[in-house]
């Protein structure tokens, strides 16, 4: 493996990929990270270790990416994904008969796009 940051998300996973291996009697080494090899305790405690700061950083990325949206969303700069599906277009077809496959068709869009906004799940 070439970078531990992407093997696992986090510890747990990492753990789990780490046990398997062990189990089936693979060596783990990390070749950016010299001295994290799974065949001495030195390599084993250096892994859990860049481990924990890993999906610390993680954490942390998240939190600020979180904190910039609701920064965003509160100036009325980030409005998410822009909408593909005109539910008043959705909605006049259904009233004049036609049904949600035939509306998918028309309109070009899923089928189970046009169920999930004339139930109102979307």
């Amino acid at each position: 493996m070439t970078r531990l940051d992407r093997l696992a998300r986090s510890i747990t996973d990492l753990r789990q990929i780490i046990d398997r291996l062990t189990e089936k009697q693979v060596d783990f080494r990390c070749l950016q990270q010299s001295g994290l090899d799974t065949t001495k305790a030195e390599g084993r405690l250096m892994l859990n270790i860049l481990a924990s700061f890993a999906e610390f950083e993680t954490e942390l990325r998240k939190e600020r990416q979180r904190e910039g949206i609701d920064k965003a969303k509160a100036a009325g700069v980030y409005k998410g994904r822009p909408k593909t599906i005109d539910a008043e277009q959705v909605k006049a077809l259904r009233d004049a008969g036609v049904g949600g496959t035939e509306i998918a068709k028309r309109l070009g869009i899923a089928r189970a796009s046009v169920y999930r906004m004339l139930t109102g799940s979307q």
